[in-house]
């Protein structure tokens, strides 16, 4: 059975870090795309940086270029975003979620399909 189960998450005032992780079980997903949507309040979920662990090619969304930095350890299969310089506009819960497709058709889908992976989610809260 596959799990995805995120942690890191945390309340931080702006200006602050935070790095979550993904870790994955179940199966191996180096070659798949592997990322982190996240949902404020009132608002459709959105993706925020994917990378496929095998090449490590990454994708961000704009509003995060420069201040996160996604990564992963093949061998644990696991993913991490390190976030810098947060800003109250970050917060939101923060899913992993597992496509095989590329970064960028991950990080831009806009509607689940059957064979995606989703963790529970953690939340991040960046007061100002």
């Amino acid at each position: 059975q596959v799990q995805l189960v995120e942690s890191g998450g945390g309340l931080v005032q702006a200006g602050g870090s935070l790095s979550l992780s993904c870790a994955a079980s179940g199966r191996t997903f180096s070659s798949y795309a592997m990322g982190w949507f996240r949902q404020a309040p009132g608002k459709e979920r959105e993706g925020v940086s994917c990378i496929i662990p095998s090449d490590g090619r990454t994708y961000y969304t704009d509003s995060v270029k420069g201040r996160f930095i996604i990564s992963r350890d093949v061998a644990k299969n696991t993913v991490y975003l390190q976030m810098n310089n947060l800003e109250p506009e970050d917060t939101g819960v923060y899913y992993c979620v597992v496509r095989a497709s590329s970064v960028q058709e991950l990080c831009t889908m806009t509607r689940m399909r059957p064979g995606d992976y989703w963790g529970l989610g953690t939340q991040v809260t960046v007061s100002s």
